[in-house]
């Protein structure tokens, strides 16, 4: 389940970047440093829509390679275990029960290979844990579903999904970021509420049915979790050429690059500012450019950006 933070910070948090986006420059430079060192903002930004109502808490995104134009999202804790299709734009194109899935705390998803079979599979983190006391959680995965025209009102049933029952080497972990790269590693990076914000992996050879599957720690990424910027990690994707991984914060986006041996290193940020105080969905629409989706906030409901950075 996410924590939300209440409204009186929302909008603490939009007048304080306002304040500090309209001072002179030497008072804005006083005022960022104490912060902390603010990045430059996109290069590229446009408001594409807004998700559907049916999507009050959309807590990640997946872009389609497979239907053009499709965006896969859904709801966290609290809410039926149901995938949506949607337009760029935020049109609802399908509704999907996802068979043999339970939504304790949905926070992330990816779209990636299916492990061991053709075609693509939704890869969904049942992963929330703001008291961190959760014994193991769960990754669904799914054979990605086809939208049909004119059933967007129509709930369907997905083919069923394999759960992979997941504990992490070191104990329970609050996790809302999910990403998967192109050999079905799934890595998992914690929100940073509980201290250093990390990395962990599932390898697929790993996964046995019914037998608990270990994330194990992979490193601590060099992103310093400070809440008054927003900086919890709240999202990931992976670019579909595999090179390039994005971590998403509520106001900032992380872009590190895979070297050879498949270790990450950190090739710059992007300011987002508090225009999405709940964002939490990221995805690579291509290798350059970025979906990002936020659950609905101040009765309002959440948009979908698309952003393009310097990194």
């Amino acid at each position: 389940m996410t924590l939300r933070p209440n409204r009186l910070y929302l909008l603490w948090l939009e007048m304080l970047w306002t304040v500090i986006a309209g001072c002179s420059e030497p008072a804005r430079q006083v005022v960022s440093r104490q912060l902390s060192a603010r990045p430059p903002g996109p290069t590229f930004r446009v408001r594409a829509g807004y998700v559907p109502r049916e999507l009050r808490e959309s807590s990640g995104v997946a872009v389609s390679r497979q239907h053009n134009g499709i965006l896969w999202s859904h709801n966290d804790s609290r809410n039926e275990n149901l995938l949506f299709a949607t337009s760029l734009g935020g049109e609802l194109r399908g509704t999907f029960r996802v068979a043999g899935a339970t939504n304790r705390d949905w926070e992330d998803i990816a779209l990636a290979p299916c492990p061991g079979e053709p075609g693509d599979c939704l890869y969904i983190g049942d992963t929330g844990d703001n008291g961190r006391n959760r014994k193991d959680v769960a990754i669904y995965v799914v054979p990605e579903p086809s939208p049909r025209q004119g059933d967007a009102s129509e709930i369907r049933e997905t083919a069923p999904a394999v759960r992979w029952t997941v504990r992490y080497d070191d104990g329970p972990e609050d996790v809302e970021a999910l990403a998967v790269t192109l050999d079905g590693t799934v890595l998992l990076v914690t929100k940073g509420r509980h201290g250093p914000i990390r990395l962990y992996a599932v390898k697929p050879e790993e996964v046995h049915d019914g037998q608990p599957t270990t994330a194990r720690l992979v490193r601590e990424m060099d992103i310093a979790p400070i809440r008054l910027l927003g900086r919890w990690v709240t999202g990931a994707a992976i670019s579909p050429n595999g090179r390039r991984m994005v971590i998403r914060t509520y106001t900032e986006l992380f872009f590190y690059q895979f070297d050879a041996a498949g270790r990450l290193t950190l090739t710059g940020d992007c300011f987002l500012g508090a225009q999405e105080p709940q964002g939490e969905g990221v995805d690579f629409l291509d290798d350059e450019t970025l979906v990002l989706t936020s659950e609905a906030v101040l009765g309002r409901r959440g948009p979908i950006t698309v952003v393009r950075c310097s990194p």
